[in-house]
């Protein structure tokens, strides 16, 4: 049998190879929106093997008065802090970006999202603030819009992701919001697979990570890179569902069970 965290897990079943973590592909990004420490460390005791990055959406942990706690029960899972794109945009409208990042350091934070996604004419000063970043942390950056009425044609995603690549990011996240229906995604909810065949196009999958907070948008990912694309944005509570996907262990990715016993 395997073991995960202190629980034995059977073996009888034959599933794909899982990457282990540390990770740099299967990479499992989770979206913090304010989680209390007790349900913080519920989730880790649970599904912490399965958790890559947990990233404090939004400003959120600019007002999270249990931080420093949250920071260190990630810490002793093994689990990658990232502070959410949105606040350090908000600092670097305001000329505040050199102390965000100071905090961001200090309170002992391991990523970083660098994103222009909110004010969409800022790309050469993110490449510049994320090139920054690199000094100190694992840098993830951001393509594609959070505005539904601002689409990107897919040229303007392979270009964005070359110069992000080029700055030292790790990963590249591909916009999808938490409701899943902008950026990489229809208004309802659908893969734009043109733009999927764009980022792609630059430097393979593995060091995209697709924001798919859906089931449905997981599912396609998983069949069309396998069971270790990079999946972001993903519910804190899901985490465990995720890969029962991933594994063909769920009903929508059952049939990928018998092209993994060919293997």
């Amino acid at each position: 049998m395997n073991t995960i965290g202190n629980v034995s897990r059977p073996t009888f079943l034959i599933v794909p190879e899982r990457s282990r973590k540390p990770r740099t592909v299967g990479v499992t990004h989770v979206l913090d929106k304010g989680a209390s420490v007790a349900h913080t460390e519920a989730i880790l005791a649970s599904v912490a093997p399965f958790i890559d990055i947990w990233k404090f959406g939004w400003g959120t942990a600019y007002l999270d008065p249990a931080l420093d706690r949250k920071l260190a029960q990630l810490r002793a899972a093994g689990v990658w802090s990232c502070l959410g794109g949105t606040l350090l945009e908000i600092a670097w409208l305001q000329g505040k970006e050199t102390e965000c990042l100071a905090w961001a350091h200090d309170v002992g934070f391991a990523c970083v999202e660098v994103s222009c996604c909110v004010d969409d004419t800022a790309t050469t000063e993110k490449h510049e603030l994320a090139r920054k970043a690199a000094d100190s942390f694992v840098v993830l950056t951001e393509v594609g819009r959070k505005d539904p009425e601002h689409i990107m044609a897919p040229g303007e995603w392979a270009e964005e992701i070359a110069g992000d690549l080029d700055t030292g990011a790790r990963w590249v996240l591909t916009e999808g919001r938490e409701s899943g229906t902008v950026g990489l995604y229809r208004p309802d909810g659908s893969v734009r697979e043109d733009v999927v065949a764009a980022v792609t196009s630059v430097d393979g999958a593995s060091r995209i990570l697709f924001e798919a907070p859906r089931k449905d948008q997981q599912a396609w990912l998983i069949r069309a890179f396998g069971p270790d694309v990079n999946l972001a944005n993903v519910a804190l509570d899901e985490a465990m569902a995720l890969e029962t996907l991933r594994l063909g262990l769920r009903a929508d990715t059952f049939d990928l069970a018998r092209q993994w016993l060919t293997v």
